[in-house]
């Protein structure tokens, strides 16, 4: 999938993560000047190292997502280096253990005493909790305040939110993630409504499972082989593999090509392998 992104501006938040970065690549590889942002600024630096390397044009930020005036200071960069921002990533997410239950399914006894190192629903950490949907949901709502300004005060552009597919099924363990993604796509839709009148087009990818560095010792374990986790995803995706980052870029570009895609805005499109339409017989 190739379009042509030649005098575009993107931003990539989570740039520096392994989903991200590839994306990333892509958009410079299609011809975009990149601005890449992530907390980790030495990640961020090195995939803007890598683009450069390869002979596109990149910068890397770090940046705090949930810090409004460290993603204006981001911004001011930004436009300095590139002007106005045409593209918006907003890639930055994740879990964290303290949204997560230990079990899938609470049992009676589980009520009875609290065993050591065991998390019930009853258990969560609502502090935790919150941090999960923040990174998600306010991570994607504070960066598209910042870098959207410039787009609908100029000729407009396009955002990509990074959704999941528990958004659509939420998964065992996960509620605080579940949640958080089910917000993201919801606020996708509603997005592409407030900015139809000034030419910005709002959609997201909803990956299925990809290994990364945030789930991969859940799914695998240390010898490459995989958890009882891991076994019950692949049983569940009809294609039999986990996505490959490389996966997610022919549907990032097509969204973003204003001639094959011009005409879909608000969508949330699963990348998922089959795991959505497979019942489980």
């Amino acid at each position: 999938m190739k379009v042509d992104l030649k005098g575009k501006v993107a931003v990539v938040t989570g740039g520096g993560g392994i989903l991200c970065s590839v994306m990333a690549k892509a958009l410079a590889e299609s011809g975009a000047k990149v601005a890449i942002l992530d907390l980790r600024e030495a990640n961020a630096v090195k995939v803007a190292e890598e683009i450069k390397t390869a002979g596109g044009e990149a910068m890397g930020i770090g940046t705090n997502v949930l810090d409004i005036e460290s993603l204006k200071q981001a911004e001011a960069k930004v436009k300095a280096a590139y002007g106005d921002c045409d593209i918006l990533i907003n890639g930055a997410g994740g879990n964290n253990p303290k949204g997560t239950t230990s079990k899938e399914f609470l049992e009676p006894g589980d009520l009875a005493e609290k065993l050591e190192g065991v998390t019930s629903f009853f258990d969560l950490d609502p502090a935790g909790v919150g941090f999960v949907f923040n990174l998600n949901f306010l991570g994607t709502l504070l960066p598209t305040q910042v870098f959207c300004r410039g787009m609908a005060a100029g000729k407009g552009g396009n955002v990509i939110n990074i959704s999941s597919m528990n958004a659509f099924r939420p998964l065992t363990k996960i509620p605080a993630y579940s949640g958080a993604k089910a917000a993201v796509s919801n606020f996708t839709q509603w997005l592409a409504v407030h900015f139809s009148r000034v030419n910005i087009r709002v959609n997201a990818l909803a990956p299925g499972f990809f290994l990364t560095d945030q789930n991969r010792t859940l799914l695998t374990n240390p010898d490459g082989s995989l958890t009882a986790r891991g076994k019950t995803i692949l049983t569940h995706t009809p294609m039999g593999k986990f996505g490959k980052p490389e996966d997610l870029t022919g549907a990032l570009l097509f969204l973003l090509d204003d001639e094959a895609a011009g005409f879909i805005n608000g969508i949330v499109l699963p990348i998922d392998g089959g795991f959505a339409a497979f019942s489980g017989v």
